[in-house]
């Protein structure tokens, strides 16, 4: 199990694929507030809600100077044909070997209908412009998180 990250901690520097075929970096938003959420799966219900709830409050995040990154385990491919399918406009990036989740405290031990193993752990940090963790959500419901993290940052959310 990977440790968690709590507010204070250096964001850990990261460079990931992403569904537009290119590279994203967390320094390609040195400066900037950066909301990075990872979810386990593109393309299944839970994380599609989710991913169109930031969609959905996208220009109210980046009007309150926010940029949002998903990350998930799942090939480029898939990251595309999940942008396509739902009109995500923020960067989606592969995490395929789950090291940037392992950094994160994303990654580990899971609890599902009985059985454990290990995965990714829904969950959302928000690294600040120096580069330092400001909020650390782990274990978030991909139902109704966008609408708490937005009340967390004291953000309008009419």
């Amino acid at each position: 199990m990977s440790e968690r990250l709590v507010p204070g901690d250096s964001a850990p520097a990261f460079s990931l694929p992403n569904a537009e075929g290119g590279t994203t970096s967390l320094a390609d938003f040195s400066g900037r507030q950066v909301i990075v959420y990872f979810y386990p799966a593109a393309m299944t219900p839970g994380c599609a809600k989710q991913a169109c709830d930031f969609r959905d409050s996208l220009a109210a995040l980046q009007g309150a100077g926010y940029q949002v990154l998903g990350i998930s385990p799942d090939p480029v491919a898939k990251l595309e044909k999940f942008a396509a399918r739902d009109s995500l406009t923020f960067p989606l990036l592969s995490d395929a070997d789950h090291a940037v989740a392992l950094a994160y405290g994303a990654w580990g031990e899971k609890k599902n209908y009985g059985k454990t193993y290990e995965g990714l752990i829904r969950s959302t940090l928000v690294v600040d412009e120096a580069g330092k963790v400001a909020v650390a959500q782990y274990n978030v419901r991909a139902t109704g998180h966008v609408a708490k993290l937005r009340r967390d940052l004291q953000l309008d959310t009419a």
